[in-house]
């Protein structure tokens, strides 16, 4: 999507700059905020950070929130759109068990479902779970490592950058 769109990432944990390191090292500018016992980003982190990043007109942010399936949730980072990701070997009822998180999102990526096969997971299950939650949620089944489903996901981005690109109709 680099070609199309330009990217800029804001990537929190609590602790190291791995994960910016690998973004960066694929060529998308990438800001490292390190929460240390914090469980989220707040706006005030992210208002720093975009400081630091070339955003143009156009242009996708992406946040990565610290992972973890509570506290940002309940965090508005002034975000268009939140997507959870959800791997298989977490299981099938965490929609249950953390509804915040999947009430607040507009997608859902069950990741890792490569692994399918060699796990009891159920994912009809835990769509059902997801969409007792949150009845509007889209889902979409990919696979980081295989590429399987990630075609669709940038569809979905873009579908949504559209959107946003759209001018406004004079009433």
């Amino acid at each position: 999507m680099k070609h199309r769109f330009p990217i800029s990432v804001i990537e929190g944990d609590q602790q190291t700059s791995n994960d910016a390191g690998r973004i960066r090292v694929a060529g998308t500018p990438a800001i490292q905020i390190n929460t240390g016992w914090g469980c989220h980003l707040d706006a005030h982190m992210v208002g720093h950070a975009l400081d630091h990043l070339p955003l143009n007109q156009g242009s996708l942010l992406f946040i990565e929130n610290v992972g973890n399936l509570i506290c940002p949730a309940a965090v508005d980072l002034g975000e268009s759109h939140k997507v959870v990701v959800l791997s298989v070997t977490e299981g099938e009822d965490k929609p249950l068990k953390y509804p915040d998180m999947f009430a607040e999102a507009d997608l859902k990526l069950l990741n890792k479902i490569d692994l399918l096969p060699y796990l009891d997971f159920d994912v009809r299950t835990c769509i059902q779970f997801a969409l007792r939650v949150n009845p509007q949620i889209q889902i979409i089944n990919v696979s980081a490592r295989t590429g399987k489903g990630l075609p669709a996901f940038c569809h979905w981005i873009e579908w949504r950058a559209s959107l946003m690109r759209r001018p406004a109709h004079a009433s």
